[in-house]
């Protein structure tokens, strides 16, 4: 596992892929849907990953080598959580430097612990699933893109309205106080578990997928 790791991170993954991290810094823009800056790695960053995999024949070369499937379908899972989670945990910096700068808050959800619950839940939501529709024949990715994306936007929407037309959830989800942190506590914890439990789906549904097909 460690040399699949290895690969990932050195022939799949370009290192400037992780400049996805300075996109937290949109945190910073008053008054902006913030979901969005947490949803340029899928616009961007993965289908780059998944396009230069296909070009260098990653699978192919991968499964000429003793390495059982399983184990490359958990290469690729750790590696794009790896992105998503480097793309949180550098826009917490940013999130309370919004707090300070805007403390009375944005339009929409503020930049708050439940703002990051919500995007560790959508990022659980894109893994379920685009890795096992692209595992479905390891090499089609426009589909598998297409759908899950759409469920992101739609997660993130629906939150926006929420939190914009229910005194209740904003309430729960809003606000930069002391007390609106406390509150929000268990929405983060919530995301962060969610995003294992459906990352630990999404591996396994891939795998299943990735056993049936020939390659």
């Amino acid at each position: 596992m460690k040399n699949l790791l290895y690969k990932e991170f050195r022939l799949v993954i370009n290192p400037l892929y992780f400049l996805t991290v300075l996109f937290g810094a949109l945190l910073l823009i008053p008054q902006w849907p913030y979901f969005l800056a947490m949803l340029y790695l899928f616009f961007f960053i993965v289908p780059n990953v998944f396009t230069n995999a296909k070009a260098i024949n990653d699978i192919g070369f991968t499964m000429m080598l003793p390495i059982r499937k399983r184990d490359v379908v958990k290469a690729r899972v750790i590696s794009v959580a790896t992105l998503e989670l480097a793309q949180i945990v550098s826009a917490v910096p940013f999130a309370f430097l919004s707090m300070s700068f805007y403390p009375y808050g944005n339009m929409l959800i503020d930049a708050n612990l439940a703002y990051l619950g919500f995007v560790f839940m959508m990022y659980g939501i894109f893994n379920v699933i685009f890795l096992p529709m692209y595992y479905k024949t390891a090499y089609k990715m426009g589909w598998a893109l297409t759908f899950a994306i759409t469920a992101s936007v739609l997660f993130a929407s629906a939150v926006e309205v929420l939190v914009a037309a229910v005194p209740a959830a904003n309430h729960a989800f809003d606000g930069l106080s002391g007390d609106a942190l406390i509150r929000q506590l268990p929405v983060l914890g919530s995301g962060i578990l969610l995003f294992a439990l459906l990352t630990a789906l999404a591996y396994w549904k891939s795998v299943t997928n990735f056993e049936k097909v020939d390659l």
